[in-house]
């Protein structure tokens, strides 16, 4: 890669398939001139009043110049919101993460344990990289196994029931709400990911080697599982306090994701 791509990261692995960089990701990013086959994003909701907590104004359209196809985690309210800063992107589809536990900002509504992952793109769908996303059928949280078109489905659906998982070899599609432990009581970062939400995503969206960008690093989460799932990786923090924690995690070695609820 031609420089200054690895120029004076604030870390990096030994293989050099990691990197992580200190500062705000409007600035680094075009310094770097990355382009990644994935952005996974986990970007402030401004939903608080906690100091760290604010958006940065414009980076959906800044991510649109390093990458066509990103994952990004968010509530209903902030993507309404800020629709219009998405407007350079194309939705194709959302995945609920459910958590074992949340926290609700009022008393008079449901309590909130979900986050959205909205998966977006640019150009034609058909030159977008995806894997099919199956499992194993048989998990703990029941279900049948591969999925047929019923008749009834194919009323419901019109001709989108036509591209159904046939299940032959025992698996089925992974369902779009995700069942992962949330990080409370082991977080180092107070909107970590877990690696069991993440790693899917991944898996998805970027092939084998390929590159994955995270502009919101926080604690490492979106690097550890890109490098997990033999993929390459680049992220941008901007709190130092973070992007050390994050580089002492990377520092470790890191072995099982986890995926219980």
């Amino acid at each position: 890669m031609p420089d200054p791509y690895w120029s004076d990261p604030y870390w990096s692995d030994p293989d050099g398939t990691v990197h992580l960089y200190l500062g705000d990701m409007r600035e680094i990013l075009p310094a770097l001139g990355v382009r990644a086959d994935l952005i996974v994003a986990d970007p402030p909701y401004a939903e608080t009043s906690l100091t760290w907590d604010r958006w940065p104004e414009g980076w959906p359209t800044l991510a649109a110049q390093h990458a066509r196809s990103m994952w990004c985690f968010g509530s209903m309210r902030m993507f309404l919101e800020r629709r219009d800063e998405f407007a350079g992107w194309k939705l194709s589809q959302d995945v609920v993460w459910e958590k074992h536990n949340g926290s609700g900002f009022a008393a008079d509504r449901f309590k909130r344990v979900h986050e959205i992952a909205t998966h977006w793109y640019r150009g034609d769908w058909r030159d977008v990289h995806r894997d099919v996303p199956t499992e194993k059928s048989g998990r703990r949280d029941g279900g049948e196994g591969g999925m047929r078109a019923t008749a009834t489905a194919r009323e419901h659906t019109g001709s989108i029931a036509a591209k159904a998982w046939d299940g032959s070899d025992g698996s089925r599609l992974l369902r779009s709400v995700q069942r992962v432990r949330s990080m409370h009581g082991r977080a180092i970062h107070p909107t970590e990911k877990p690696l069991g939400i993440l790693a899917p995503l991944i898996r998805y969206a970027c092939p084998p080697g390929g590159l994955v960008l995270d502009p919101f690093a926080g604690s490492g989460s979106t690097l550890d599982a890109a490098r997990q799932s033999g993929r390459r990786a680049i992220g941008v923090e901007a709190n130092e306090e973070y992007c050390e924690r994050a580089a002492l995690r990377l520092s470790a070695l890191t072995l099982d994701f986890d995926t219980t609820a």
